[in-house]
């Protein structure tokens, strides 16, 4: 849905244009439509992992429910207050109203009636860049891997219930099966995750992620933060998840238990990896340390290679919890120790960084709901004793008028590694803000969503050389008269503080940098075959100063899926024109099944990809894509090793799914 990739562009772009490999979301997504959730009984776990519902929305259901019981047709679902028809339609492919049925499935039945899937992905930018054409005799800084990256994925699922697999992935310009990469891929994760056998929620061995709170500990899972869906600011997944993605980061590897048991539930973990990170060996102290973790995952020059697996991260620890039908509180724990001392570099913003060969984060989240308020918040704090608190409060002001607050107030000296908390920030630290959300539905056809957000940063930052404050606000007009049209109109301005030191002064000016953004989107289905979608954004940074820059992206599309045919595809054909970077433009793609790509463009230039996809049996399926940008007065794309002499950038990409 269009929420759904603005979502993820703005992960993306508060990522730092750092586009996740974690493609659990869609996967997940996708089991859903296999078997959707039947919402006569799912427990309130569930209807949180489906990540569609706000909190106020679960909470209107589950006590809808216990007053009146199970669900006889779908659009009763209009009788709770919140749920309209565009909810309905919007969640209608990933739900049941079946009648509840008590079945116990044993083991031995979840390993035999499952689906086993079998993944292979290629793709390769087809100019050689200068790490590809660098001679390695002469020079060490150089990629001797080939140009393809390739992925490798094995996975059996009963419903929910029961999966287990393995991943293998290489990247551009690594090497396989020789070299730095003897073992084959560079990257290798596997995993068995079961549900609901007796007492036993979930059991992962292999690799997992960790959710607790609301991100201030940790949250290894996607999460949304600022985007159109204004409401949206509460986390809400299960604490123990599996990891089958190809991201090298944001998981952990050992064994996790969660056990339940009326009201009451447990989680916890043992986990021990190795990670990236910049190894320093000081001749002087003959001291050994890591200045900084690495987290991109490529491991292509023989720096990149020496960097792999030097830091040994041992983890432990879990969450108890007791919830009843309005009512939550958790305490949550998680101790880090670490094979060499973590020592940054001794810059002014880096004082209150993490630090030493050990870290602990502990916290108490909560939440209560009464009628048609929904109040939740998390307090933590560090082994240090440094505080981060965060709380919020989401109001059913009327069935069309829902209302979101969030208060947010994190030290400038707490620190926590794979936390993602409702911030401005991509991590919560130095950050204080108040956030307000809202979303209005004065008819069938017509949603209004805003928000506002205000936030100071009580220390410095990188290249933000004094605390500095900012604010941000939204506002987006959505229209929707029937299912085959949608449009929406959306207007952003932000004003976020850098350094700004064109005249090279000792001392490096700190100014407010303001950014507008204006965008326009129409879908409108043409046929039950045919979707068309076009763009047309604008954006102005800096506007009347010094550094001021514009910038223009718009793009037409056609989305073809026939029914009852083996093949569908889409096109897109667009153009942008930007001043610089600071005024770049961020939009979603449609890729190969499991994946998506969100590109980050500024400069000028033309950009259009086809895809294709095609059944060639029942349990064999393929997919094509091509992608080019062409950009205009350009000698070179890129810097350093991965610059490409020319003005054309082309990615192909070729997938084969295998079911059995």
């Amino acid at each position: 849905s269009s929420s759904v990739e603005q979502q993820l562009e703005a992960i993306t772009e508060n990522a730092e244009d750092s586009e996740t490999e974690d493609d659990s979301f869609v996967q997940s997504m996708r089991q859903y439509l296999k078997n959707p959730i039947n919402l006569s009984t799912a427990d309130i776990n569930s209807l949180q992992e489906l990540s569609i519902f706000s909190a106020i929305q679960i909470q209107q259901l589950v006590s809808y429910r216990r007053m009146l019981g199970g669900f006889i047709s779908i659009y009763e679902l209009q009788s709770i207050p919140g749920f309209d028809l565009a909810l309905i339609e919007k969640i209608r492919p990933y739900i049941t109203v079946s009648i509840p049925q008590t079945l116990t499935v044993a083991l031995s039945e979840r390993m035999k009636g499952g689906t086993h899937t079998l993944l292979t992905r290629v793709s390769q930018v087809l100019e050689k860049s200068k790490g590809y054409l660098l001679d390695p005799a002469r020079v060490n800084n150089y990629y001797p891997g080939a140009s393809q990256k390739w992925l490798l994925r094995y996975q059996y699922q009963f419903k929910n219930l029961l999966q287990y697999g393995m991943v293998g992935e290489k990247d551009a310009g690594e090497q396989f099966l020789r070299g730095a990469q003897k073992n084959g891929f560079d990257f290798y994760s596997a995993h068995f995750f079961v549900r609901n056998m007796g007492v036993i929620r979930s059991l992962a061995v292999g690799d997992f992620t960790i959710n607790l709170g609301q991100g201030l500990t940790q949250w290894q899972s996607l999460a949304f933060k600022k985007s159109s869906e204004a409401i949206n600011t509460k986390r809400q997944l299960a604490v123990l998840r599996p990891y089958h993605s190809a991201g090298e980061i944001n998981f952990h590897r050992g064994i996790g238990i969660t056990l339940a048991k009326n009201k009451m539930e447990g989680t916890a973990f043992l986990s021990y990896k190795k990670i990236d990170a910049n190894f320093v060996s000081d001749s002087l102290t003959k001291e050994d340390y890591i200045s900084s973790f690495q987290s991109s995952g490529l491991h292509r020059t023989s720096a990149e290679a020496k960097d792999k697996g030097v830091q040994r991260q041992f983890a432990m620890g879990g969450n108890l919890s007791y919830s009843s039908n309005q009512f939550h509180i958790g305490i949550n724990g998680i101790q880090y120790q670490f094979s060499l001392p973590i020592k940054k570099s001794a810059d002014p913003y880096n004082l209150y960084t993490l630090s030493g060969k050990t870290l602990g984060n502990y916290s108490i989240d909560y939440s209560y709901g009464y009628r048609n308020t929904h109040f939740f918040g998390e307090a933590a704090f560090t082994n240090t004793l440094d505080k981060a608190f965060v709380n919020g409060l989401i109001v059913s002001a009327d069935p069309k008028v829902d209302l979101s607050i969030l208060y947010r107030n994190i030290s400038k000296s707490y620190q926590s590694l794979y936390a993602n908390a409702f911030t401005e920030s991509a991590s919560p630290n130095n950050e204080k803000g108040l956030y307000a959300g809202m979303s209005i539905r004065p008819t069938v056809a017509w949603r209004i969503d805003g928000y506002a957000d205000f936030y100071q940063f009580p220390w410095l930052k990188y290249q933000v050389n004094a605390p500095t404050n900012g604010k941000d606000y939204l506002l987006q007009i959505l229209y929707k008269p029937s299912k085959q049209l949608e449009m929406y109109i959306r207007y952003r301005t932000e004003s976020k503080c850098k350094n700004f030191n064109p005249d090279n002064y000792i001392l490096s000016p700190v100014l407010a940098m303001p950014r507008q953004n204006i965008r326009t989107h129409i879908n409108f289905k043409i046929n039950p075959a045919i979707t068309f979608r076009t763009r047309v954004e604008m954006v102005w940074f800096a506007h009347q100063q010094v550094a001021a820059q514009t910038g223009l992206l718009t793009f037409a599309d056609a989305i073809v899926k026939p029914m009852m045919k083996r093949y569908s595809g889409s096109i897109r054909l667009q153009y942008f024109e930007t001043e610089g970077y600071d005024s770049r433009l961020y939009a979603y793609e449609n890729d190969v099944l499991y994946s998506f790509s969100i590109p980050v463009f500024y400069d000028r230039g033309f950009r259009y990809y086809l895809n294709f996809n095609y059944g060639i049996t029942r349990s064999i399926t393929c997919w094509l894509r091509w992608a080019q940008t062409i950009y205009k007065d350009k000698v070179a794309i890129g810097s350093g090793l991965d610059e490409i002499r020319g003005n054309k950038k082309t990615e192909i990409k070729l997938q084969f799914q295998f079911q059995f």
